[in-house]
């Protein structure tokens, strides 16, 4: 049978143009009927929802889809809250594997640990039996490594961000890196890739934006990734993260020039580039780019026709990145800038002035609300870091929304977990009042905010004619005006803790194909 058609019935849509839909029709990829099931057409097949909901499936705008993969099927030391802990958990995960593997581990976090110093290399290399071994550090962009892989590449030592306890960051931490992944076999990396997609698609998700690069991935990764794009699993949008490399861009696949092409480095790492010193130490951290090298950047996109985009955290590499816009603005105009779309990645230190430069260029906020989940609020990481007040301030989406700058919200995985219901109640749940969004609003951003900013203006929404990509959903505590509760009755239980049960998905549909169905291996 050819393009047969699947009628699903008996559920919830999330369609605010017809709020009453109990039932939809896919023929040929698209939504070809919705309306109630008392007047839905006959079909090729029909689907029993059972009273499910229905919703437009998830984007996830910021991805690194074979870090994610290789986090998931390798050692997790996101829930360590010790120096002790990781340890244990690295002689654990060492034992029995060969002497000369290489212990690949993500996700710890000293800032949540009651004691925040991470053992030293020497007692990784014991803990490891004298293996290599690379643990990145929660936010990726610094990582704590055995002595055997510092011997195993001794150029680190004149590389800067080099320190002989282990823990590396800036280009010592790219060095270490390279090693460490060098090790892991193509075949290996494509089998993360697609186990990273395919648990994507498990959580509702239909499309990611991988975002690859020459300093955190490699041309072959990037390629290999994109080519699977779609085949049973979530589409791929690649961003490629290369100054002045929009012809490379282009002919990798990429729908854009930027992603993590690194303005600055990360909060965690104390490398994010700041504006006023860090309150434990370290200065100002690092601006790796100049507004000169933005607006050539952007000029560069412009004669590809390509959109442009900046890995950028703190307010001063926010602050020279907007100056780039302005000055690409005076050679381009700023019609011309805006209608590129150009992205800001995190962009989590923001000030009134920054967001009022996002708005004048168009300038699409791809943002992680799982970032203040886990790290804002009193007493985290924020806070020691860059004291109450201004951790407060940070990851302002409710101010950025209400102004109109366009969101794209993602999860940064593995910085953290493939979660989209997470970070939706996380948008609503902001540690600052004065943060939070709608859950619509937040769904919206998670949602159509992804297809918007890789210009498929079309897609993320249940409508007549649109592409048939949506997700069916169990709702443990309901749904409220087409949507599900995610948030207790109770506002003193509200916020990173929340203990209502979150939706679980039972299929997840791309284009009309199904990529994902409970219960299927």
């Amino acid at each position: 049978m050819t393009n047969p058609s699947t009628l699903y019935r008996g559920g919830v849509l999330h369609c605010p143009a017809d709020p009453s839909a109990t039932a939809l029709l896919v023929s040929g990829g698209r939504i070809s009927w919705l309306g109630s099931d008392a007047d839905a057409p006959s079909a090729d097949r029909v689907v029993d929802l059972a009273g499910a909901l229905v919703t437009p499936a998830f984007v996830d705008a910021h991805v690194h889809a074979t870090d994610t993969g290789l986090a998931l099927s390798g050692l997790d030391v996101s829930a360590v809250r010790s120096a002790a802990e990781l340890l244990e958990a690295v002689a654990a995960f060492a034992e029995g594997l060969p002497a000369d593997a290489v212990v690949l581990g993500h996700g710890w976090d000293e800032s949540r640990w009651a004691v925040p110093r991470p053992p030293d290399a020497d007692e990784v290399d014991r803990a490891a039996g004298g293996r290599r071994v690379y643990l990145s550090q929660a936010s990726i962009h610094s990582a704590l490594v055995s002595r055997a892989l510092l011997a195993a590449c001794p150029e680190v030592v004149a590389a800067a961000g080099y320190d002989g306890s282990g823990w590396l960051r800036r280009d010592a931490h790219h060095v270490v890196r390279a090693a460490a992944f060098g090790s892991v076999t193509r075949a290996q990396r494509v089998a993360a890739q697609r186990r990273a997609l395919e648990h994507a698609a498990s959580l509702g998700v239909a499309a990611v934006h991988e975002c690859g690069g020459p300093e955190i991935s490699d041309e072959e990764d990037f390629t290999g990734l994109l080519a699977i794009s779609g085949a049973g699993v979530p589409e791929v949008y690649g961003y490629w993260g290369e100054l002045s490399g929009a012809a490379r861009a282009r002919e990798l696949g990429a729908v854009g020039a930027g992603g993590d092409l690194f303005a600055d480095g990360a909060l965690g790492a104390r490398t994010a580039h700041v504006s006023a010193a860090y309150r434990d130490g370290d200065g100002c951290g690092h601006g790796y780019l100049t507004a000169g090298q933005v607006r050539d950047h952007l000029l560069d996109c412009a004669a590809h026709g390509l959109q442009g985009g900046f890995h950028a955290i703190g307010d001063a590499a926010i602050s020279t990145v907007l100056d780039g816009f302005a000055a690409a603005a005076e050679k381009l105009g700023t019609d011309r800038v805006r209608a590129a779309r150009h992205r800001v990645e995190h962009a989590e230190i923001m000030s009134k002035r920054l967001i009022a430069g996002f708005v004048e260029y168009g300038v699409v906020a791809s943002m992680q609300p799982a970032f203040d989940r886990l790290w804002g609020g009193a007493g985290r990481m924020y806070e020691s870091r860059l004291g109450l007040a201004r951790s407060l301030e940070s990851n302002p989406m409710g101010a950025m929304h209400s102004v109109g700058v366009a969101l794209a919200f993602g999860s940064d995985s593995p910085v953290t977990p493939l979660d989209p219901w997470g970070s939706v109640r996380a948008a609503a749940a902001h540690h600052n009042p004065a943060q939070r969004m709608s859950v619509r609003a937040a769904f919206a951003a998670h949602t159509r905010g992804g297809w918007r900013a890789v210009h498929l203006d079309a897609e993320g929404v249940l409508a007549l004619g649109a592409p048939a990509t949506f997700a069916v959903w169990d709702t443990p505590v309901g749904v409220e005006r087409g949507l599900p509760v995610l948030q207790s009755d109770d506002p003193e239980a509200r916020g990173p803790e929340d203990p209502t049960p979150l939706p679980v998905c039972r299929r997840t549909v791309l284009r009309g194909e199904v990529i994902y169905e409970e219960g299927s291996s």
